[in-house]
């Protein structure tokens, strides 16, 4: 396995351990799927595209959650959780677009 895969493995197992800790044991990571990629992490209604970037470029990650989701099942919302440098969990970030944070808001 390579360094950066090794890198990326971790976040993700890191980002499911913390959402089970925090009442959430419905979280599964994903294997990959090519171009039907459903993200890397898996919970009811929520598709999670984990990085773990050494440069954040977010319009490009943002364009990778969007692919993602379409390839899950209808009602589904797609975020990403990207590893802050040098930062722990809770300093990480979860980005989306108003539009999904308006459908977590119940819009």
């Amino acid at each position: 396995m390579s360094k950066q895969r090794a890198k990326g493995t971790l976040w993700e197992s890191t980002i499911v351990k913390y959402l089970n800790d925090h009442g959430h044991p419905f979280v599964e990571r994903r294997a990959m799927a090519g171009a039907k990629d459903r993200g890397d992490i898996n919970m009811p209604g929520v598709m999670i595209e984990a990085k773990a970037l050494k440069t954040i470029t977010l319009s490009t990650i943002m364009n990778e959650v969007e692919a993602q989701t379409r390839n899950c099942p209808p009602g589904t919302v797609g975020v990403a959780w990207i590893k802050r440098p040098r930062a722990s969990i809770e300093r990480s970030y979860v980005v989306m677009d108003p539009a999904t944070f308006l459908a977590l808001l119940g819009e």
